[in-house]
């Protein structure tokens, strides 16, 4: 994973082509790169992300913004209550309970 200007970039190995390619992530809009080394990739997702922010801008549009880490979150009352009540025990805010859960489940992911 890269980021740059707050925005994050996929990226793959094509061992055929023997390149680097990459996407960033979160768009609306299909915004790639690559390059055949670390150095070509990083030169190409930091263009990519300046052309899309140059591009948006020319046509007087807002871009797409990277992810704010702000999301709603909507459970039935008994849950929210037992949650609460577990976050209460540990010591933490029920949203600080609850990130820390949502951050070990997403380190399990490859």
């Amino acid at each position: 994973m890269m980021t740059y200007k707050g925005y994050s970039g996929n990226v793959k190995f094509d061992d055929e082509a023997e390149i680097f390619h990459g996407e960033v992530l979160g768009l609306r809009d299909v915004v790639t790169f690559q390059g055949r080394s670390v150095e070509e990739l990083k030169i190409a997702f930091h263009e990519s992300i300046d052309d899309y922010l140059d591009f948006c801008a020319s046509r007087n549009e807002e871009p797409d913004k990277p992810f704010s880490g702000k999301f709603l979150l909507r459970v039935n009352p008994e849950l929210h209550r037992k949650l609460f009540e577990l976050s209460t025990k540990e010591g933490e805010s029920l949203n600080s309970w609850i990130s820390l859960r949502l951050e070990q489940l997403a380190s399990r992911e490859p």
